[in-house]
Order: structure tokens, then C-alpha cells, then sequence
């Protein structure tokens, strides 16, 4: 991961400090010099890897707060451009922050545009940032982060002043309502206990007069001004801030606030830089001041930090797949190594069994070569079931008949060897037809009379032939009516009374 450094950055000079574990180290001070541009060039090429976030607390600066309509999207941006462009001409450093919408029927919403109006303090520093091509995170501005503190510290929303004191100058903020309103940057000509005192009591009531007559706040409103200073200061401070009706003041100690912003090194005096420089570092403000050409370089430090992510997540994901692989691998090799050794010791019993078994008459080819003979036969023996299902089928056409017995049989083809060939000895056949001889009796009844008998017999019998896979063929008629013989009107009588038989053959040709 990369490190991070913060740049602090004054009128008259910048400073670097590394950032590593919650811990602000400061490491060097550079003049707004040509030799001070020179030494901060080679300080920024043994940080390459190094991204960096500039604070600046500079009095060129201006705030100015707008109200546009209900706006989204595009046109809510384009309306914010132009506003800083009209303000804020020649400035490239402009960022605009959003104060709420206001409660009535057009939510109008009220922004406050920020710019840092002379470039020329932040050209030397920024062009050697982007000269070397390192990451720049942003541009913020040190009252942007007074918001950040007061909540840090849980003081109400409410309007009040912010006075601190860092780098021989007093930075006084507006805020109201949680959000900045206004800031401006006093130099601090006596930076003694009684001078910072007196600077603080001074300085606070000609903000208080001036918000009045910009008619940010009431003529009699009382306001709250918070001081931050060091334990050691706090007498001098008290006896010179004197409350009055419209202000009132509280001095907050500087170390108990550092300590409530988890500040690991507390101050050790009443300046605040190492304070705003750790809000920045734990909880930057969502507005800052550099454009995207000026972040060109940490944008694409954050896309190859993405891609390293994503690659390191990637391979730490197949190492993880292939350490399971190799997991599994091992198990499965485990599971294997104990099957073949619990084969082994069934082989070795099953062994061991077929040593008590009595010795078999004959030999294992000719044991073998019997059971091979009887599964032929299985595999080449057929079945009556299809042919009694064709005589079931036409018996229900024959209602009158009554079977008797049918003899089924099936056997082979007798054909003429094909010329030349041999037919193999010993090998059997597989049963290519089947016969089926029907034995059965008609009875109609007293009343009936020859032709009825034969009417139904020829229906059974055209039943059969109704398959044409069945050849059927009349071994015995009800009647004798070969043309050689009579049939007497006595035997009519007769036959009435008696069951005719008759027998009929059927074949199947299997496979057909």
C-alpha cells in the first residue's frame, strides 16, 4: 500500500509530513524560494510511491454563498460552473458546497462557492507534483474541516465562531448549522501567551461586527466564539475575553480536543496545524479544490490500486482453490490407499474361503464351458407369449369356442447350406419360428344348425388371419364338408345337441 504524505501549505513556506499508523511525523519545511522549489523537487523523487493531499491555510481565498433552484444531475453542475466562473474568474481552484435545501415550496437549495484566488502561491508546488507525476489526492482548505472538528469535539449545530491559531497567523470561521459560512485569516504580529489573548479577544468581536453588517447574523444575537488553546494560555486568554451580550466565549483546551479526535501526539502549544493535518488524514471533507486534470495522476494511481487489488484477491483465491485441491487430492489419495488395503484383505479372505469348499468333479474351462452353453440356450430359446396373445385376441371375436389345448412348439428352419459353405458343428441355431396347434370345441346350443357352426368357426378362423405375421391353416373342420361326402338332415338334428371339435395350426416366423 501506498504511503501517504500531507503537505501543509502557508504564505511564506510548505511543510511535509508523513502519515503512517495514526502517526503525524513532520519531516521537512520548504521555502516559497527557487531553492526551496529545488529541495521539495528532490524531497517528492524519494517519495515516489508516496500520494500526497495538500492543506493550505492562505489568506487569498473567498467564500460566497448562493441559492439556485431545485436542481439535478447536468444541470445542477452547469449551473454551479458558471456561478464560480462569475465570481471567481481567473481562480482554477473552486469547489462549491452544498448548505441544505430550503423548507419551502421550491426547496430552492442554498451552496456555498470557495475558491483559493492566487494561483500563483500554489503553482510552484502543484507543477513539481505534476512534473514528477505523483498521485495529488486533493486541495483542501483548512477551514473546510472546521465543520469536522466542532463535531468531533460535540459541539451543538448551532451559529458560533472558531478561533485557532497556526503558523504565526488566527484563522477565524463562521459556521452555522454544522456547515462553514464564512473564514478569514488574520496575521498574529505577537505571538506571545498575552498577544495570542489579545488577538483572540480583538479579532472575535470584529467577526461578530462584521457578520452583523452582512446581516449573517442579528444586531443583539448573542454567538458563542470557541477558542482553542493550550492549558498554559487559558488564564491569559480568560482575562482578556471578556462576555458580552452578543458574545460570549470558550476556550477549549487543545490537548483534551486532540485526545477526543484520537490524536496520538497531543500538542504541546496552542498551534493547530497538527490537529486539522490528522482530521484530514482520518476523515477528509467531501469538497476540495482541485480539478481533474490536476488529479489526472491519482486517478490512475487508483486504477492500478484497483487492479492490484483485484489481482491479489485473484491469486489469493486460486492459491486457496489449489490449497482445497491439494486437500482433497490427499484425501482422496488416503481413501484409495485404504480401499486397495481393504480389497487386499477381502481378496485374502475370500481366499481363504474358497480353500474350505470341496473340490469341484470337473475342471473350471469345462464348468465354464457348460455355463456358457446354457446362457446360449437362454439367449437363443423363445417364448409362447406373443402367439397366445394373437389366440386370445381372436378368441374374444369367437364367443361360442371353447379351447381345449393348444400344443406350441418352436424350432429352426430347416435350409439348404449356401453354396460352398459349411454350417459350424456344435454351434446352436437361435429359433427362427414357432408353431401352435389349437384344440377346441363349438357349442351353439340346440338350435343351432350347421352354417351357424360354421359361421362361427370361420370367423375364428379369419380372426387369426387377420395378423398377417400368423399363417394359419385348418387341420380339422367342425363338419366334414369335403365334397365326397353328404351331410344327412338327421345329422343336422344330431349335431345340434353334440360339441363339434376342431384343430387348426398356426405359425410364426420369429423376427418378422
Amino acid at each position: 500500500m501506498a504511503a501517504s504524505r500531507l503537505l501543509y501549505l502557508s504564505t511564506h513556506h510548505l511543510s511535509a509530513f508523513a502519515w503512517q499508523s495514526g502517526e503525524l511525523t513532520d519531516e521537512r519545511s520548504f521555502d516559497a524560494s527557487e531553492s526551496g522549489q529545488a529541495a521539495f523537487a528532490d524531497y517528492l523523487a524519494a517519495n515516489s510511491s508516496s500520494v500526497f493531499t495538500l492543506l493550505a491555510n492562505v489568506s487569498e481565498e473567498g467564500f460566497h454563498i448562493e441559492t439556485i433552484p431545485f436542481l439535478r444531475g447536468n444541470d445542477r453542475r452547469a449551473i454551479i460552473a458558471r456561478k464560480l466562473g462569475q465570481l471567481f474568474f481567473n481562480a482554477k481552484l473552486q469547489t462549491a458546497l452544498s448548505l441544505g435545501h430550503q423548507k419551502s415550496r421550491r426547496k430552492d437549495e442554498r451552496i456555498m462557492l470557495a475558491a483559493l484566488t492566487r494561483p500563483e502561491v500554489f503553482a510552484p508546488w502543484l507543477d513539481a507534483l505534476a512534473s514528477a507525476e505523483l498521485p495529488l489526492a486533493g486541495v483542501y482548505s483548512l477551514p473546510l474541516l472546521a465543520p469536522l472538528l466542532l463535531r468531533k469535539l460535540g459541539i451543538p449545530a448551532q451559529p458560533c465562531l472558531l478561533l485557532t491559531i497556526q503558523d504565526q497567523s488566527l484563522r477565524q470561521s463562521y459556521l452555522d448549522n454544522g456547515e462553514l459560512h464564512f473564514s478569514r485569516l488574520t496575521p498574529l504580529h505577537n505571538s506571545s501567551i498575552g498577544g495570542i489573548a489579545q488577538t483572540f479577544s480583538s479579532e472575535a468581536l470584529k467577526l461578530q461586527q462584521y457578520l452583523v453588517g452582512q446581516r449573517l447574523i442579528g444586531r443583539r444575537q448573542p454567538i458563542k466564539a470557541y477558542l482553542l488553546a493550550h492549558a498554559s494560555a487559558r488564564k491569559a486568554i480568560a482575562s482578556s475575553c471578556v462576555d458580552s451580550e452578543a458574545l460570549s466565549f470558550v476556550i477549549l483546551d487543545i490537548e483534551d480536543s486532540a485526545r477526543k479526535c484520537k490524536l496520538k501526539t497531543l500538542p504541546t502549544e496552542t498551534r493547530c496545524e497538527p490537529l486539522f493535518l490528522h482530521l484530514l488524514a482520518t476523515d477528509p471533507p467531501r469538497a476540495q479544490f482541485a480539478n481533474d486534470d490536476q488529479r489526472h495522476d491519482y486517478h490512475l494511481w487508483l486504477l492500478r490500486s484497483i487492479v492490484r487489488r483485484v489481482g491479489t484477491f485473484a491469486l489469493l483465491s486460486c492459491l486457496l482453490l489449489a490449497g482445497k485441491q491439494l486437500f482433497d487430492a490427499a484425501q482422496i489419495r488416503n481413501e484409495v490407499e485404504l480401499l486397495t488395503t481393504e480389497t487386499g484383505l477381502t481378496r485374502q479372505r475370500y481366499a481363504d474361503i474358497v480353500k474350505t469348499f470341496p473340490a469341484i468333479p470337473t475342471s473350471n474351462e469345462n464348468l465354464r464351458r457348460v455355463i456358457n452353453r446354457y446362457v446360449e440356450l437362454e439367449r437363443n430359446s423363445a417364448s409362447p407369449t406373443t402367439m397366445f396373445r394373437e389366440i386370445s385376441r381372436a378368441l374374444g371375436s369367437a364367443e361360442w369356442v371353447d379351447l381345449e389345448a393348444i400344443d406350441w412348439q418352436a424350432g429352426i428352419v430347416q435350409r439348404p447350406p449356401a453354396p460352398g459353405g459349411n454350417v459350424p458343428g456344435g454351434e446352436l441355431q437361435p429359433v427362427d419360428q414357432e408353431t401352435a396347434i389349437i384344440h377346441g370345441t363349438l357349442r351353439l346350443g340346440e338350435g343351432s344348425n350347421p352354417r351357424q357352426v360354421l359361421a362361427v368357426f370361420n370367423r375364428l378362423v379369419a380372426a387369426l388371419r387377420g395378423n398377417r405375421q400368423l399363417q394359419v391353416e385348418v387341420l380339422q373342420q367342425p363338419f366334414d364338408v369335403e365334397s365326397g361326402k353328404s351331410l344327412k338332415g338327421g345329422d343336422a338334428a344330431l349335431e345340434g345337441k353334440e360339441s363339434r371339435s376342431f384343430k387348426v395350426q398356426i405359425r410364426r416366423t420369429i423376427g418378422s
